[in-house]
């Protein structure tokens, strides 16, 4: 050293052993026993140099909004280094599987001889995740406002902290809209630019496809299935020899046999279903199911049964008899108008846009390395070492509606023959032998759509106006599980039903039968 007064030290590490209990023998030699702790850490390469941890751990969000990037492994961690700056763009930090140590070492020296130290080591756990930050920063837009060589924050003058008249709501104020982000990638990346293989040289390039043409809807995926309007004069009576291939290759399990021998049987009892009465009668994989549908069936694109897979050879078109087989889209209504609000409603989207994320706050699904518990599965017959079976299978209630109970999803395809209700069905058959068969409402008579729409918005109603008064109550959600009454109406006829589906079955187990007469 150059300095004569520093101290050297000269700290050399023969020998690491870690155990999970300390040992209180002797270990010879420049050695070190240190307990290893069964602590599991995560770690986070933060990209700045910590002064205060609060303030640190504010730029991630918080303990919890950490916590719930750590849950989902595809998610990344975000880092905002203005966290009180709405326009603030983050910095995201990518998710990887470590095995490394967290080691602290302490050094104890002594006043009155500093060369006599002591070295203590502990192991604190193991990191078994580690956040990295490896891109850059996304471009900033600040709200200032720039005059006489100064800028001037306009976030106060932005946000509202204070009632405000009339008056500043109507005044003219220019638009001020930065997008969530500027740039998609925050890792360079090298494209390289090629001509399409499809297409010919420019002298004997012909005119351009539909199909080949950018758009905004996505190309269609080649599942092989067989697409038919209501307008085609035909239709397919078997399938495409691809779909058969294809439906070969991947039918390897004792399972998929039996589901395709199901869903022939089904097609033979029943010409159409939808994707939803298939997904709640067969338990197979989502994906298998895209590739053994079209070796039975082809796909109506328009008309009464769009959206409906139809047996081959089969043309609903020409027989009456298809008429329960129609499709109905049923969207639930949701409007003061209707005795009930969008926040009354206990059925939920499935979609919200303030779950939305940005496309950089995602790891797009990498390709997954071999697992040796899946070869038996794919090479032949089951063994000891199949994983245990998955059930995939939908509930009743996503393709079946009965009086007195809520739809899963605000907006519905049922098919009439699904529509378990003794008045729609009158209205389905009161053109019994007369029936024209119209791209609109199919067989039955014309605005009978309109109808059905009304007649299942009437029953939602009840059924929600039930539940915003046993709300109102406040009953006890054990009495609720515990105590299962049938309740009837004022017009004596059964509101409610044994299915498990059924919403009543808990709203009448809590409110006597004297908060419902009407």
């Amino acid at each position: 050293m150059a300095d004569s007064t520093e101290l050297k030290l000269d700290f050399t590490l023969k020998e690491l052993t870690l155990s999970c209990q300390s040992d209180n023998v002797d270990v010879p030699g420049n050695s070190s026993t240190v307990e290893l702790r069964d602590n599991r850490l995560v770690c986070v390469e933060y990209p700045a140099v910590v002064s205060s941890v609060d303030k640190m751990l504010e730029t991630l969000g918080g303990e919890q909004a950490f916590t719930k990037t750590f849950a989902h492994p595809n998610r990344r961690l975000e880092l905002r280094y203005r966290p009180q700056d709405p326009f603030c763009h983050s910095v995201c930090g990518n998710r990887f599987p470590s095995s490394n140590l967290l080691l602290r070492v302490r050094r104890r020296v002594r006043k009155k001889d500093p060369k006599d130290a002591e070295i203590h080591m502990d192991i604190l756990g193991v990191i078994g995740t580690t956040y990295k930050f490896q891109g850059m920063a996304d471009f900033q837009c600040l709200a200032v406002h720039s005059e006489g060589g100064k800028d001037t924050s306009l976030y106060d003058k932005i946000i509202l902290r204070k009632s405000e008249n009339q008056e500043f709501f109507e005044q003219p104020m220019p638009y001020f809209l930065p997008p969530a982000i500027f740039s998609r990638l925050d890792c360079p990346v090298d494209y390289f630019y090629r001509p399409d293989v499809n297409q010919k040289s420019v002298l004997n390039q012909p005119p351009i496809n539909k199909k080949n043409f950018i758009g905004l809807n996505r190309a269609r995926r080649p599942h092989n299935a067989i697409f038919v309007s209501f307008s085609d004069p035909t239709v397919p009576n078997e399938s495409l020899e691809a779909a058969r291939i294809n439906w070969t290759r991947v039918c390897l399990k004792e399972l998929d046999k039996q589901a395709e021998e199901q869903l022939k049987k089904m097609f033979e009892s029943r010409p159409i279903w939808s994707r939803n009465a298939v997904k709640a009668n067969i338990n197979i994989h989502p994906d298998k199911l895209k590739l053994l549908l079209p070796v039975y069936a082809y796909y109506m694109v328009t008309g009464p049964w769009r959206s409906l897979w139809v047996r081959l050879g089969y043309d609903p078109r020409k027989s009456k008899e298809s008429k329960k087989y129609q499709m109905l889209d049923f969207r639930m209504r949701c409007s003061t108008k209707h005795g009930y609000s969008l926040s009354d409603l206990p059925v939920k989207a499935k979609r919200s846009a303030l779950n939305y994320s940005l496309p950089i706050t995602f790891n797009k699904a990498g390709p997954q390395p071999a697992s040796v518990m899946e070869l038996p599965a794919q090479e032949g017959p089951s063994t000891s070492r199949d994983q245990l079976p998955v059930t995939y299978q939908l509930k009743e209630s996503s393709y079946i509606f009965r009086d007195g109970m809520l739809p899963p999803h605000r907006q519905m395809f049922y098919q009439l023959c699904d529509l378990d209700v003794e008045s729609i069905k009158q209205v389905v058959e009161q053109n019994s032998g007369n029936e024209l068969c119209d791209e609109r409402d199919g067989w039955c008579v014309l605005g009978t759509t309109d109808k059905l729409r009304d007649l299942i918005s009437a029953m939602i109603k009840k059924v929600t106006r039930l539940l915003m008064k046993h709300y109102a109550l406040g009953v006890h959600d054990n009495y609720l599980a515990n105590n299962r009454k049938l309740l009837r109406h004022s017009d004596k006829s059964d509101i409610m039903t044994n299915s498990p589906d059924n919403i009543y079955n808990f709203v009448s187990a809590a409110v006597p039968h004297s908060h419902y007469e009407t």
